[in-house]
């Protein structure tokens, strides 16, 4: 079975198509500028990237365009739309409404979409791509998969804030977490790797990238995480601060003057490893910049190295010890620096990793442990994407 999955943004649509039997990933692309007069779709397949500059005013003809390149002679993996045994559509942010995925209805669109204050721009959008689907493929069963989901099991006491409890019971307001897709699949392929029940392990697993956080994975089970309420909360990333204490929030908003969606601007797209830099978003830049004697780009990496270890101390908490250390996405999969820097506090604890070696893993998956060390450290590339198809293949088989 094919299962096709998307990943809509207010302006873009990701997509992937892959086949079930092997997992095997036939095509993907990437639809940008939605909306807008120059939009234009990459499509990757068999090795050859295609590039279409094709108008869509909205995600129903962006997706109508990328199913025509689908059934496409040249360009496609399918001759019909029959071929797909479902669609998996990723959705940021579920509440505590959606825990698991679930077969899309108009019901649950509508309840997504209810979801919208916490994912402004990413909820509505998930909406707009299954809405279009539903009309352009009404025979392929669709599953919602959310990012949210698998931070469901957090205990009380690990996402209830410690504010008045009529927020939470009126607004929801608790932590939720974020990147569960990515975290459920590192977890479990890592213990693929070792060789081990993944309910025997105590795993903590580092999704660094320009959006980042940090989980603790025990039993297969998230159990604590460092995004809370949004993607804004837990370690600094590209341009998000991360955690502050709240007063910072309210003094900067008296000093300055700013509305509370100016001073939510100014934390989400000015602040994190970008605003102490002042350099760029992209690691490998500050990187570059610190190297070359830049005191606040290395200031922001020190930062962000110092926080990262400061919440896998407290995934460890959680658990009560660590097994396996894990990195993923961009930074984690890339940044052999930031991997050692982030390694070296955990040293007392026996933690070490073969220096030499973690220096030639750049974007594949490899242990880095050293001989000696007594916790294991991976670097495991993540793939949100065959997380959701095998949910979606999951549901659409029940």
């Amino acid at each position: 079975m094919k299962i096709l999955v998307l990943n809509s943004g207010s302006s873009s649509l990701k997509y992937q198509v892959i086949d079930m039997e092997t997992e095997e990933m036939l095509v993907k692309g990437y639809y940008e500028r939605i909306g807008q007069g120059n939009s234009f779709l990459t499509h990757k397949v068999n090795g050859e990237k295609h590039k279409f500059e094709h108008p869509a005013k909205n995600h129903e003809q962006a997706i109508k365009f990328v199913l025509s390149r689908l059934v496409n002679p040249h360009y496609g993996v399918i001759k019909s739309l029959d071929e797909l045994g479902g669609i998996g559509h990723r959705v940021v942010h579920g509440g505590e409404k959606f825990s698991k995925p679930v077969i899309i209805t108009d019901e649950i669109m509508d309840e997504i979409e209810q979801c919208k204050e916490w994912a402004p721009l990413h909820n509505p959008a998930a909406v707009l791509g299954m809405r279009a689907c539903k009309k352009l493929a009404p025979n392929i069963k669709m599953v919602a998969v959310f990012d949210t989901g698998f931070h469901q099991t957090l205990s009380k006491e690990r996402y209830i804030y410690p504010i008045p409890y009529e927020y939470y019971k009126k607004y929801g307001v608790r932590k939720y977490g974020a990147h569960g897709m990515s975290h459920e699949y590192v977890a479990n392929r890592v213990a693929e790797l070792v060789g081990k029940d993944i309910k025997a392990l105590k795993i903590v697993n580092c999704h660094l990238g320009q959006g980042a956080s940090v989980c603790a994975i025990q039993n297969g089970k998230s159990v604590e995480t460092s995004m809370g309420l949004t993607p804004l909360g837990g370690v600094p990333m590209g341009t998000r601060s991360g955690d502050l204490d709240p007063s910072v929030v309210t003094y900067i908003m008296k000093k300055e003057n700013l509305s509370p969606d100016e001073m939510e601007k100014m934390l989400n797209k000015e602040s994190g490893v970008f605003g102490i830099s002042g350099v760029s978003v992209d690691f490998r830049d500050i990187e570059a910049d610190a190297a070359a004697g830049g005191h606040h780009a290395k200031l922001a990496l020190d930062i962000f190295h110092y926080q990262v270890a400061e919440y896998i101390a407290r995934c460890m908490v959680a658990m009560n010890g660590m097994d396996i250390l894990t990195f993923t996405a961009g930074v984690g999969e890339k940044g052999q620096d930031s991997r050692e820097a982030i390694c070296e506090y955990f040293e007392f604890l026996g933690l070490k990793i073969d220096k030499e070696f973690n220096q030639t893993i750049k974007g594949k998956e490899a242990e880095i442990t050293a001989k000696d060390s007594k916790i294991r450290v991976f670097v495991v590339p993540t793939n949100e994407e065959l997380m959701i198809a095998r949910q979606t293949l999951k549901l659409v088989n029940a």
